[in-house]
């Protein structure tokens, strides 16, 4: 089930997690960079705003996906300026939307749609469920990872015919 989440953490992954970071086209260094890289950010955003945003920060490969909501465009900006400045950040994807966060219901929803991509995928023999991470915010699912443009194409077609799926933002890096 932990593979499910698209994020799996090192530490308590155990086995698991060496088994993920195995198939995955990251080296294992840059495995442990992008999950540095996700709690410095995560811990920089809560420490300068509190409870005033809910920001998902996912990073893979160094390219980080900055999803959730923010009060305004200052705030927005300044989280990306935060993010910007953690060590080993190559690129920044900024996606929050200004406005409300989002409620419990929605939160648990966008967790039930991640839990069926990624089920979705172990079915599809087009590409590897583990070369693609994915993030869900209030029914839009970004897909990332290291991929060949097919694979990207499949994924996200499989993705896009899932139910509770608005809409599907591709954040891959290519290899071809």
């Amino acid at each position: 089930m932990a593979s499910l989440s698209g994020c799996v953490p090192v530490v308590a992954g155990g086995i698991g997690a060496g088994i993920l970071m195995a198939e995955d086209r990251r080296t294992a260094g840059t495995y442990l960079i992008d999950e540095e890289i996700e709690l410095k950010a995560s811990s920089r955003i809560r420490e300068s705003f509190g409870d005033n945003t809910r920001v998902y920060v996912t990073s893979f490969n160094r390219r980080v996906l900055l999803a959730g909501a923010v009060p305004d465009a200052d705030v927005r900006a300044k989280v990306e300026e935060l993010t910007l400045a953690v060590p080993n950040v190559r690129a920044i994807q900024n996606e929050l939307a200004i406005g409300k966060v989002s409620s419990f219901a929605t939160r648990t929803s966008d967790t039930y749609i991640t839990t069926k991509v990624k089920a979705r995928f172990l079915d599809d023999a087009r590409f590897n469920a583990h070369h693609v991470k994915v993030v869900t915010e209030s029914g839009t699912v970004y897909l990332m990872g290291v991929v060949k443009r097919e694979e990207a194409a499949a994924a996200a077609e499989v993705t896009a015919r899932t139910a509770g799926v608005s809409k599907v933002v591709k954040v891959f890096e290519y290899m071809d």
